[in-house]
């Protein structure tokens, strides 16, 4: 005992309450009354107290921290997140892609890894993955690639048949799932894992001078992984491992960090570089544009109300500050709109008035009313106007990061380039990058999820898509799969 006097129990409203134990009753014995208001309340506010959990990301958790620049990338970008001697505070969310809220943490799934900077010209936000790629490169495909990892609507449950169905019918998902099915699809902790925007983006520099840009967040903990056993022994004994990991370590003052380098494309190289460098499936060679140092990413403070800070985060690709933009990768001109849209479904229209989501600068907008609004609006409430609202400023912002594009409206892939394919990365990756520990891990992992009710025609067609990735992979993964069905 502390010897202080314990806070009084307040309705919401801040009016102190009679009882924490006992509803307001015609005598003991008998019926609670409509007038008690406190009850009334703490029903309805627990009926209500659950908003939709995210359609994909929906389990997981993050951290406060900063990122602080290490490096001069001036000549690259005006962005002032990334300007010389700069400090900004920031938030990182992590979390699987497939599994509902209340999912193991250790299920085989890429991560995702969501950061919010709070910047001195607003909030900007990446939103990537903890691999370079992904399984599709069109947001037509993006619905239904989610769908196909989720639960079947007879049953209620995953299916891999129908996780497989779909990646054998996409080809350029063979590089995400040769990642996906490796060491890296498990790794041990959020904190031994690297973090990717995954998507090409542009940077202006003050000059007007354009560059393409991937962002690499490269663990200081160094990679680590767990196996599918290990994982799967996890998941029955502690659901919630990497979010407990992750809290109990800046608990203990053991502050994880990551160091922020990009590759940076001249705009011109892109017209003519060997593959499309905005094919979401595809990673730029580190031969042809070394990955150059710009800062570190620290976290030191864990969430105090994990519902109004995580759970109610909202990341959306479309905050770009001035000096980074989007680049001609469909599937992030698509999540400019997707990623808001959904946080107006979910949180509800005014969902940047959420402490965690408010920039930490003026803001100047003419948004109006809506549910949960409570920010002040003063008038004139409409633009143009004569009546001192704000006006954009053109001549100092610029206008937006852009490029030149002509032609005829289709629906078509992309122009092919010189080296365009689906299965030449992941064959390299699996030939060059993985020793063969790595890759008796990866032939284990495949037969083991393949073994999982995945049916004919559709088994048949997962050993040829490895085929397709390498001969004697896809050859190694029938053999298991056949002698397991024995």
């Amino acid at each position: 005992m502390t010897g202080t006097q314990p806070k009084p129990t307040t309705t919401d409203a801040g009016i102190p309450v009679a009882s924490d134990e006992h509803s307001l009753t015609v005598s003991p014995d008998g019926p609670i009354l409509l007038q008690d208001h406190y009850l009334i309340e703490q029903m309805a506010q627990f009926n209500r107290e659950r908003i939709p959990e995210r359609q994909p990301h929906a389990k997981g958790g993050g951290a406060f921290g900063r990122f602080e620049v290490t490096n001069d990338v001036s000549a690259y970008t005006k962005a002032a997140v990334f300007q010389p001697n700069t400090t900004t505070d920031m938030l990182i969310r992590f979390s699987t892609v497939a599994g509902e809220r209340g999912s193991p943490d250790t299920w085989r799934d890429p991560r995702g890894f969501a950061v919010k900077f709070y910047t001195t010209e607003g909030n900007y936000d990446m939103v990537g993955n903890n691999t370079p790629v992904f399984f599709v490169r069109d947001p037509m495909k993006f619905q239904h690639f989610i769908r196909s990892q989720k639960r079947r609507a007879d049953t209620n449950l995953r299916d891999n048949d129908m996780q497989w169905d779909f990646w054998t019918l996409s080809p350029e998902s063979a590089h995400q799932v040769t990642w996906l099915m490796g060491d890296r699809g498990i790794p041990k902790t959020w904190r031994n894992m690297n973090g990717y925007s995954s998507h090409t983006y542009m940077w202006v520099n003050a000059a007007g001078e354009k560059f393409w840009v991937k962002y690499h967040f490269k663990t200081d903990q160094g990679i680590d992984f767990l196996t599918q056993e290990e994982a799967d022994r996890l998941a029955g004994v502690d659901g919630d491992y990497h979010t407990r990991d992750l809290y109990q370590a800046i608990e203990r003052g053991e502050y994880p960090s990551w160091t922020l380098k990009m590759q940076i494309m001249p705009f011109e190289d892109a017209k003519t570089y060997r593959f499309n460098p905005f094919d979401l499936t595809k990673v730029w060679p580190h031969s042809d544009y070394p990955p150059i140092e710009v800062g570190r990413m620290t976290l030191d403070r864990n969430p105090t109300d994990y519902h109004t800070e995580i759970e109610q985060a909202a990341f959306q690709p479309n905050n770009l500050v001035p000096g980074i933009g989007p680049s001609p990768d469909k599937m992030l001109l698509a999540r400019l709109f997707a990623y808001a849209d959904a946080h107006r479904a979910r949180i509800g229209t005014n969902y940047q008035q959420i402490p965690v989501n408010t920039p930490k600068v003026p803001v100047h907008s003419y948004s109006k009313d809506g549910a949960m609004r409570y920010h002040n609006v003063t008038d004139p409430v409409y633009a143009p106007n004569s009546k001192g609202g704000p006006q954009a400023d053109t001549a100092r912002y610029g206008e937006p990061a852009g490029w030149y594009t002509s032609g005829e409206m289709v629906h078509a892939a992309y122009t092919l380039h010189a080296e365009d394919d689906d299965w030449g990365q992941p064959g390299t990756l699996v030939r060059k990058v993985l020793d063969d520990a790595a890759r008796e891990r990866l032939v284990s992992n495949i037969v083991g999820h393949l073994l999982k009710g995945v049916t004919e025609p559709v088994l048949q067609r997962a050993f040829e898509y490895w085929r397709h990735v390498d001969k004697d992979l896809g050859d190694r993964v029938e053999q298991g799969v056949r002698a397991g069905q024995s």
